[in-house]
Order: C-alpha cells, then structure tokens, then sequence
C-alpha cells in the first residue's frame, strides 16, 4: 500500500532532520546557510538533493561516490529570481511556458519562468521498492495563462537510476497556452568520456547561430567551421580547450528513428550515465558541452520538446506546443547510472 508523508516548508531547517527511514531509503530535511531548503534522499547506491521550493530542481546527484552535476563556481544553491542565479544543479525544468535562451524578438528570461519557482505543495509517497518525491504548483495571471504543473521524481531501492516527471495542466476554461519544455541535465565533464546513443550520428547537427551569451575567440570560431564543414559529431570529450566556449549540438526529430531514445556518456574507468526518454513527449535532444576554469559540463542529453533557441524559434519551427485547455502533457525522463 502507498503511503503519503506532506512536507510543509517549516520542516526543512538549518539542522538536518531524518524524517524517514527504512531499509532502502532514509530521506533529510535540510537548509543551506543561504537560505536554500534542500531534500536529501539516500539509497545504498547514493543520493539526490531536491531545493524543492525553487523550481524542483536537483541540486545534486552522488551514485558510487560520483557526483553526477556540472563543475561551477557555486559550491552550494543560492536564493534568486533567475536561473543564473544558481547554476551549479545537475537538473532543472526549463519551460514551461518558454524554454531555453531566448532571442532577440523574445520576451521571456532566460529558460523561461520555472526554473527558481516556489511550488505549493511538497510530498513524499513510498511503497517496498519505490520512494516518489513530488511537488505541485499553480500558476495564474490575470489576463494570462493559468496552469498547474506536478514535478516527480522516482529513486528506485538498490538502483542509481532516477526517473524525472512533469505534467502540466491547462487550468483555463477557454484558453489554449504554449508550452515548451527541456529537462535540462548537467552532467560532470570527465576527460576522455565516450558518448554515444541509438539514433544515427547524423541526428545532431552542430548549431549555427550564436547566442548572446556565447562570446566567440578565433579559436573557438575556427573550431566551429571545421566541424560545419566536416559534419564530425563529437563522441569523446579528449580536448576540453576546445569547448570554451560551448559547442551545441541540437537533433533532427527523432520520432522517425526511435520511439525510445537512449543516450550514454562513458566514463574512462568508471560507470556509464545514461538519459533515456520517449521521443513522443520529447522529439528533440540537445547536447551541451562546455569547459572553462569557471564551469565544466558535459551535458550529453538534454531531452526537449523542441530546440532550446526561445519560444519564438520553436514556434517559427512548428515544435511549440498548444495545450488546449483542460489537457494535460506528460514527461518522463530516466537518467543516472546504467544497471
């Protein structure tokens, strides 16, 4: 029988607090010193952190004594308005009315409006082999949009992979809203890491345009033109001066190729970390590589619902969602570890 445990936001105090424990699962209660609450759910493969009351993101995961997230100068999550504010987590919603970097002729922040949200309702649900740590948030504007999204996430016993899920819910009577989607992954840069997936190399295309937060060097510049003009799709991070800045590729829809796409990053010596997700909810994946003194990522898949170049590219591409209203939308995403 499943049962429920409600987290109110008092809970999460600066002196951690083991509010559950079982044979598997033993879950703590937290808070930064900067004010940040923090969920830490341990199995005996690792744990994650969840700052569920800025966005549900995950601030970080440790499987096998290897933390999973990014390189960046945040040490620990801060307080903020914007996703920079922060950017140091292993995984975020970006969406969900917008998504990605906007451009010029867009109007929303950079990853849209979800990223640092403060949802309404935390809980926990756990039966013998599963625990589901959930949120839900209600989201209205007067002469705007009005939705509900319910952001899971899944930690299996004796397992290191976790499974990430989002519905979001039309709550308007008459309105139909955009929606936009990328379950943005951050993993660890490790030089000599092999990628690899199960669609065709020529399902990524290197990105052309320059975002404005991209700022170019003659090297990076040359870089990119002998990867435009010989299409090589790079599978092997084995020069990390060549990312800096970063190097994107984005795919083709990939609803034509595989209804289960399966992306792996391997580690020299070490694991193999996976993505895997249904390409009916997410056609498009983006992979992100960047390494700098500041901030090293290799963020091998990042599942989406379109490309992550603003609402306006994804609606000019015909990717934008329209959800009508009373529907929902349905996203699940397994990442981690490979068994």
């Amino acid at each position: 029988m499943t049962q429920r445990i409600n987290l109110p936001e008092k809970l999460f105090d600066k002196t951690p607090y083991n509010i559950y424990q079982d044979e598997h699962f033993t879950v703590t209660t937290m808070q930064y010193d900067t004010g940040v609450a923090g969920l830490k759910i341990s199995n005996n493969r690792g744990y994650i952190v969840i700052l569920p009351f800025q966005g549900f993101m995950i601030w970080d995961a440790v499987f096998d004594q290897l933390s999973l997230k990014m390189a960046s100068a945040f040490d620990k999550p801060y307080l903020g308005t914007q996703v920079t504010d922060t950017y140091g987590m292993f995984q975020f919603t970006s969406g969900v009315l917008a998504s990605g970097t906007p451009s010029e002729t867009d109007q929303h922040p950079l990853h849209g409006e979800y990223p640092m949200t403060k949802l309404d309702h935390i809980y926990l649900e756990f039966d013998q082999d599963n625990i589901i740590i959930g949120g839900e948030y209600e989201y209205v504007k007067g002469f705007g949009y009005h939705y509900r999204t319910h952001n899971t996430v899944i930690m299996h016993a004796a397992s290191a992979l976790i499974d990430i899920g989002l519905k979001v819910t039309n709550l308007s009577n008459y309105q139909t809203m955009p929606l936009q989607y990328l379950n943005h992954l951050n993993y660890c840069y490790v030089n000599g890491a092999t990628m690899s997936a199960n669609v065709p190399e020529n399902a990524l295309k290197l990105r052309r345009s320059i975002p404005a937060h991209v700022k170019p060097t003659a090297n990076w510049r040359a870089f990119n033109r002998e990867l435009q003009a010989s299409g090589e799709v790079i599978e092997v991070l084995d020069d990390g001066s060549r990312f800096d800045p970063e190097i994107v590729y984005m795919s083709t829809d990939l609803r034509p190729l595989v209804d289960r796409a399966v992306f792996k990053m391997s580690l020299p010596n070490g694991p193999t970390c996976v993505t895997s997700f249904n390409t009916k909810e997410l056609p498009f994946v983006t992979r992100w590589l960047l390494n700098n003194p500041d901030q090293q990522v290799a963020a091998f898949a990042i599942p989406g619902t379109s490309h992550p170049d603003g609402h306006n590219a994804a609606s000019q591409a015909g990717t934008l969602i329209h959800l009508a209203p009373g529907k929902t939308q349905s996203f699940t995403v397994t990442t981690g570890i490979g068994e």
